[in-house]
């Protein structure tokens, strides 16, 4: 069955944003789901929060809706609860989910809630015109931090490990096809996944020169279901080098099946 996921919503993202190639990579895994009939339409719900990511519930020709500032894990969580039976994905910033709703996806891995969040990691407040947020660098000079921030940025992937997440990858929004590769393998992990998306702000931080020439994807080699493997390797990235891929995933009963009678 072909599909168009497209709408006729206008997009208004910066001419070059890589929040496109974010809306991209999940058009073309929706797209390949359905069309393999390895999933139904109508059951996929998309949620996203507040900040530029939030647009691109605009742009999907699927169930969507935009939460509250910060809001939007717990909201999915209700989701999944009300219906098992939905595929729930949800789109944050790292303002929205690592600044302002940081307790509630902590504690949504720690459960092992059974939904996907994509992290749109641009190190920055972009919607409100550059303020540092908890992954901005030591140093970054905005709108709250005239002189540069003083503190020390969180790294979202060893948070999510630490909290007990069990599907926990990174990517790089300019690199579509493996973008939607993580994207699926997300989605059909059944306990809390969460992919950390590098996606550089090219007005208010334009990171993307400094991540093509450090990022580079995991091979084989890589243990993704051995912990200590998992925190070993993102413990280990430096300022030279960013590893991306599936760093880590087990299979643990899920918050759902925890609470609900069966």
């Amino acid at each position: 069955m072909a599909i168009d996921l497209t709408t006729d919503a206008e997009v208004t993202w910066c001419p070059g944003c890589p929040n496109s190639q974010i809306l991209v990579a999940f058009r073309q895994a929706v797209t390949e789901f359905v069309e393999a009939g390895e999933m139904e339409l109508h059951n996929i719900v998309a949620g996203a929060g507040v900040g530029c990511h939030g647009k691109i519930s605009d742009y999907l020709e699927v169930n969507t809706f935009n939460s509250l500032h910060g809001r939007i894990v717990p909201t999915l969580t209700g989701i999944k609860l009300g219906n098992p039976n939905l595929n729930v994905v949800g789109f944050s910033g790292d303002g929205d989910s690592f600044s302002e709703g940081f307790n509630h996806i902590t504690h949504a891995a720690r459960s092992n809630t059974d939904i996907t969040v994509f992290l749109h990691n641009n190190q920055v407040f972009a919607l409100t015109t550059g303020q540092a947020t908890t992954t901005s660098p030591k140093g970054f000079k905005g709108g709250t931090t005239p002189y540069g921030s003083v503190n020390e940025p969180v790294n979202p992937a060893l948070i999510m490990l630490a909290m007990g997440a069990t599907f926990v990858a990174r990517t790089f929004a300019a690199d579509i096809t493996k973008t939607k590769e993580i994207m699926k393998a997300a989605m059909q992990h059944k306990g809390f996944a969460f992919v950390d998306i590098i996606q550089p702000c090219i007005t208010f931080f334009d990171t993307r020169e400094y991540y093509k020439d450090r990022v580079y994807w995991l091979d084989g080699k890589h243990r993704k279901g051995n912990i200590d493997s998992a925190f070993k390797v993102v413990r280990g990235a430096t300022e030279d080098r960013v590893p991306l891929g599936i760093l880590y995933q087990a299979e643990q009963p899920t918050f759902e099946e925890n609470i609900l009678p069966r």
